[in-house]
């Protein structure tokens, strides 16, 4: 074949593409077109679609997300507490184009949200986000998207744990996937998972950050721990002797103890006088959980001064 056979082989292919592009484009917006909502119903089948698109899913799908992206933002305007089309039309862009990974990302945080923020449907979210790690489950972004929903929207902390973790498995993910899924695991209450998984992002990074950051989760959640164990030893105290214990002396004389138990500072915990036990100095300790004074939350940030040992 020439050169110009091959030149005029490439252009003809050329508007053939552009052509089929315009007529797909046409068709659909057809098919759109001042539609009710039972009209835009009757097509929601991605045969329908597909069929109307002459093989340019592609195509179809990005003219889908784009109406997409438009009724959410018309919704979203007029501060509209229901988004009907929502989900289904998702569903049909990404039945089109399973690799179109923006509308995973974006389309959870349209459904996730609350109304009129959004659709208020957080299981739609997970299910489309699911729905899209199926398809490309090498994206680790995705995993992110899911453990943020679940944890953001759902409250579930275990749930939002065990995405963090299976993205970070994937390859190329960055460290901070570990870090959010042992964060997860400690919030969860999970201490024997959380100390397991801290342990070994401190001892596989490089990171300075990211170790001092597990070093001191690891801290959190040994007071964490230290907490719960006093707190078990002064109920137990009380209902054998029918009131909590006036000091740790008393804890001592039962064999329970073998000396003052004090947090990692070397400062004595505070037994309280109905059987709770305080950090003394609980703003030094950030993530600890248990050991707060009522009111008190959980301070997460690190400083340099957060954590040095009583001179």
């Amino acid at each position: 074949m020439t050169g110009g056979a091959i030149s005029r082989w490439a252009m003809t292919a050329l508007l053939l593409s552009a052509a089929g592009a315009a007529y797909t484009s046409y068709r659909l917006e057809r098919m759109r077109s001042g539609a009710t909502l039972d009209d835009v119903l009757l097509v929601q089948s991605p045969k329908m679609v597909k069929a109307a698109s002459l093989g340019y899913t592609g195509l179809a799908a990005d003219i889908y997300w784009t109406r997409t992206v438009q009724y959410f933002g018309g919704k979203h305007r007029e501060k509209a507490m229901r988004y009907e089309l929502l989900r289904p039309m998702l569903a049909l862009t990404t039945d089109l184009d399973p690799q179109l990974t923006v509308a995973y990302e974006f389309g959870s945080f349209f459904l996730a949200q609350k109304p009129p923020e959004g659709a208020g449907d957080p299981q739609a979210a997970v299910d489309l986000v699911k729905k899209g790690i199926a398809a490309n489950p090498r994206n680790w972004r995705l995993y992110y998207h899911l453990g943020f929903v679940e944890y953001e929207e759902r409250k579930d902390v275990i749930a939002a744990a065990d995405a963090f973790e299976a993205g970070s498995r994937v390859p190329g993910a960055l460290p901070w996937m570990k870090v959010m899924a042992a964060a997860m695991r400690q919030k969860g209450g999970e201490i024997d998972t959380a100390r397991y998984m801290w342990t070994n992002i401190y001892e596989s990074s490089d990171d300075p950050l990211i170790k001092q950051n597990a070093v001191y989760r690891l801290i959190a959640l040994r007071i964490d721990e230290d907490v719960l164990n006093l707190e078990k030893m002064a109920a137990e105290y009380q209902k054998r002797n029918g009131s909590y214990p006036a000091n740790w002396q008393q804890v001592i004389g039962m064999g329970w103890l073998k000396g003052m138990p004090v947090d990692p500072s070397k400062t004595p915990y505070r037994l309280m006088a109905d059987g709770r036990v305080e950090v003394q100095e609980y703003q030094r300790f950030p993530f600890i959980t248990r050991g707060l004074p009522a009111g008190k939350q959980s301070i997460e940030r690190i400083t340099e001064e957060s954590f040095k040992p009583q001179q």
